[in-house]
């Protein structure tokens, strides 16, 4: 008997998306070639495959390699605005995502200081507000990442323009970025707990790479409401016992953790997923990255299935944890702006920013 699939006409949110990894190859190409980047080829092909995974697994430090040619072609207001466009309308048009939130730095899209952050920001505002005209259905926000290597004067400049520009979509912050034995939690309890009062949902990388006693100093430290992969948490039953207590959500990627070896095959999957359940841990499925990954939220859900992970009662558990865990609810979201333009509200109202960045 066929496994199970789930209907293509089903809504589905996803909560973990980099904007780094999420737009086609396609676009990339022509985004970088408007704006005159020297690429290491000219064949078309050759860069399709310098920016995606594909069917090679990689190591986790050669799948953060590649993002330093996506953020560098996306490094201007007009990349960054035309980026987020086609990321919301494609997850719309591929998978009838309704729901997307979108995290990306802003710091990594201003060229070292050389473009004004808010510029940037307010890019990729405007690709939301484009994107959602086109697709009323749909309901985006942005997260903001602040980054392990960066200072923490720097991380807490990110989070500050996450405040300021709550009221036209930004929605969250998180924390990403590789292991580094220098960064602390500990470091970011005042951030966090600053953009938990400012009404911003707060979610962090932790149990990916690094063990659960990540996952743990993480909860400890921070509070936030959802955990960004985090499957070193199924190693360790006090971990489970935590996130279970706490409510915790984990955004769960499958195919992100195998291509980066994270998770050895399919096996290692259906012991994290089936330690999941098993503990009662809320959790949800996302792509971490659908085009340099290769995948999209559909075919992960129905790896899931195709597997006998989850039957379909717990993928369908799955989406609704994520309607249920997702930031998009913490109003004011995109709809605020798009609303104020669709009532005959200027085109240039004032928008909440701080000086400089």
């Amino acid at each position: 008997m066929p496994a199970p699939r789930l209907d293509r006409r089903s809504p589905l949110t996803e909560l973990h998306v980099h904007l780094g990894a999420a737009v086609t190859p396609a676009i990339m190409w022509g985004i970088a070639h408007a704006q005159g980047i020297r690429l290491p080829t000219k064949d078309y092909w050759a860069f399709r495959d310098l920016i995606t995974v594909g069917r090679r697994r990689r190591s986790f430090q050669a799948y953060l390699d590649l993002f330093h040619w996506t953020e560098l072609i996306q490094s201007s207001p007009i990349a960054v605005e035309r980026s987020v466009y086609e990321v919301i309308g494609g997850a719309y048009r591929k998978n009838n995502v309704t729901g997307l939130e979108l995290r990306f730095n802003p710091m990594k899209r201003n060229r070292g200081g050389e473009q004004d952050l808010d510029h940037i920001i307010a890019a990729a505002v405007r690709g939301m507000d484009r994107a959602i005209l086109e697709y009323p259905q749909v309901r985006a926000g942005l997260i903001f990442c602040l980054d392990r290597s960066f200072t923490p004067a720097l991380n807490e400049i990110i989070a500050s323009k996450a405040i300021s520009w709550r009221s036209r979509g930004v929605i969250g912050i998180d924390i990403a970025g590789p292991v580094s034995p220098e960064f602390r939690f500990a470091d970011y309890s005042a951030i966090y707990a600053e953009c938990r009062r400012a009404g911003l949902g707060l979610t962090v990388h932790a149990g990916e790479t690094g063990g659960p006693e990540e996952v743990a100093e993480a909860l400890e430290a921070l509070e936030p409401d959802r955990i960004g992969h985090g499957v070193r948490s199924a190693d360790d039953p006090r971990v489970l016992a935590m996130l279970r207590e706490r409510g915790t959500v984990l955004e769960v990627c499958p195919s992100s953790n195998l291509n980066t070896r994270v998770l050895e095959g399919v096996p290692e999957i259906r012991r994290v997923v089936r330690a999941l359940v098993d503990a009662d841990v809320r959790f949800t499925v996302s792509t971490d990255g659908p085009e340099m990954l290769r995948t999209y939220l559909r075919d992960e859900l129905n790896l899931l299935l195709r597997h006998g992970i989850l039957d379909m009662e717990g993928v369908e558990r799955a989406i609704e944890i994520g309607g249920d865990a997702s930031f998009l609810d913490r109003a004011p979201v995109i709809e605020t702006s798009v609303a104020r333009r669709l009532d005959g509200g200027p085109e240039d109202a004032p928008m909440p920013v701080e000086v400089g960045g």
